[in-house]
Order: structure tokens, then sequence, then C-alpha cells
């Protein structure tokens, strides 16, 4: 683990190298709104390391151990802290994950500064808010100022029925290792409350019809917080994207369904050479 200072910013972040590799291609992800980068490594981090990538993850501004966000934080502020992450680790160009507003950061950064990517898995996406998307984050943003605190067996509840698939919930055994995990992880603060306000502007999803780098998006069947049809907006408005859906996965499909997650970003990666053109689409 490290901390690099971009900016001005101070962001935490993890190198993961493969063994008896010299010089491996980066792949950098990112994560949601108040979310440790530790959580890609159950599953994420492991399959690509092994796979021969070098492999990055960091905790974005507004998460701690990194710096604070404050009031005002924007898209592009996020944008900048990675882009400024991978020059000073001489990592780009490198491939980039993202899920959530993780996702929303990757794919401005393929317009900002398109030369430090050469391919692109945005999971979870969107390019708007719909109205029950939009009222949702002014809900969450009001409570975290208004200072209450959730019980965390309540806490835990919600985003359990908000972030899993109905398969996962109806499964006992399964729901209630998650409750746990949920009920020892309450997030909060105003890192998290700023990192809430940084909504797409819908315009942009016209500006990501200027998008050249290879690019895979996936859906969640199951998401009710970005449901698949806004992330199939996405995918439609970047020229050559690869569209997947997969099924029995909410949220957090990349926790409740990580072998399929691991298997189509592995599977595009292998057809997307250093130089960014693609050559196959993953099955």
């Amino acid at each position: 683990m490290g901390t690099a200072t971009v900016g001005g910013v101070r962001l935490h972040y993890d190198d993961h190298l493969p063994a008896g590799r010299t010089d491996p291609e980066a792949v950098v992800l990112v994560m949601g709104a108040g979310g440790r980068g530790r959580a890609w490594s159950l599953h994420q981090v492991p399959a690509l390391v092994e796979a021969g990538y070098r492999v990055i993850t960091y905790d974005s501004r507004g998460v701690p151990p990194s710096d604070p966000g404050g009031p005002g934080l924007t898209a592009g502020d996020l944008v900048a802290d990675l882009a400024g992450l991978i020059e000073h680790l001489d990592a780009g160009p490198c491939r980039l994950v993202g899920t959530s507003l993780g996702a929303h950061v990757v794919q401005e950064l393929l317009l900002a500064r398109p030369d430090l990517a050469t391919a692109a898995v945005l999971m979870a996406t969107r390019g708007r808010d719909d109205p029950l998307r939009a009222a949702a984050a002014r809900g969450e943003i009001e409570l975290l100022d208004s200072g209450v605190e959730l019980p965390p067996r309540y806490h835990a509840a919600l985003q359990a029925i908000q972030n899993l698939s109905p398969r996962t919930l109806d499964d006992e055994l399964a729901v209630s290792d998650w409750l746990a995990v949920f009920e020892q992880s309450v997030s909060g603060g105003p890192g998290l409350r700023h990192q809430l306000a940084v909504q797409p502007d819908p315009a942009r999803l016209a500006a990501y019809a200027s998008i050249t780098t290879p690019c895979l998006v996936i859906g969640f069947a199951d998401d009710l917080v970005t449901p698949p049809h806004l992330v199939a907006e996405v995918a439609r408005a970047i020229p050559g994207a690869v569209h997947r859906l997969i099924r029995h996965a909410g949220h957090f499909g990349y926790l409740e369904q990580p072998e399929e997650v691991n298997r189509q970003i592995l599977s595009f990666f292998a057809g997307v050479p250093a130089g960014g053109l693609a050559l196959a689409s993953p099955r």
C-alpha cells in the first residue's frame, strides 16, 4: 500500500504485481461512491493478477484514508485525481475497470485523457439520472445532512434490498452473510455526501459519441440503483461498445456474480492489445 499526492490531493492506493512478469500492463480499478478500493481484492484483483496484469486499486477523494472531498466536488475533480494517480505510478496507458460512480469517472477520463487508456470496462454505469434515481440521491444526501444515523441493523437490511438480486435475497444462508458484512461496514459522513452529489449531466450521453477507447459496458439484470436500461443507453452512445447483461445480479454484481464478471473482463481484455484496437468481442 502507498500514498500518492496528485494535484495536492492525497490518495491511498494498493499496487499488485504478478509474479514472474516484467513490465506488466496495468489495470486500474475504480470503485463507486463511498466504496473502498479493497473491495476489489475479494474477486477481481486475484483474477487479474493471475492473468498477468499489474492491478492498482485506490480510495478515491472522500473515502478515508484518502483526503476528504469538499463541497462542490465534481466528476472533473475525480477524473483529475485518477489521471494524476496513473501518471504518478507510471501506469499509463492502462486498462480501466469502474463500477457505478467509478464507471462514470472512467468514461469521463476517456474523453478528457484518452491517452491514458487502452481499454475500459464500465459496470452499472449511466449517462443520466431518471426521476426515481435522482430523488433517491437527493434523499440520501438530505439524510446525511440531517445528522440522523440509521441503526446498523436497519442500514444493513436496506443495503441488502437495494444492492442484491432477488436470488441472493431468497438464499437465507447467503443473505445472512451479506447482512453481517453490511452491518460492519456502515459508511457515511461528508466524504460520501460529496460523492453522492456528483451526478451525471444528461448532455454527456451525446458527448460519449466521441469516445474512441474500446469499451465493454456491463449491466446487472436486477440492479435497482442503476437499472439496465440506463446502462444500455451508455453502451449505445459509445461507438463500437460491447454490451453485456449479467443475470441474477444487483448493483453489487461484481461481488454477487464474480466468476461471470471476471470472465467478461478477461475475455474483453484478451481481445484488446496494448495499442487499444479491439480484436474480438467477449461471448
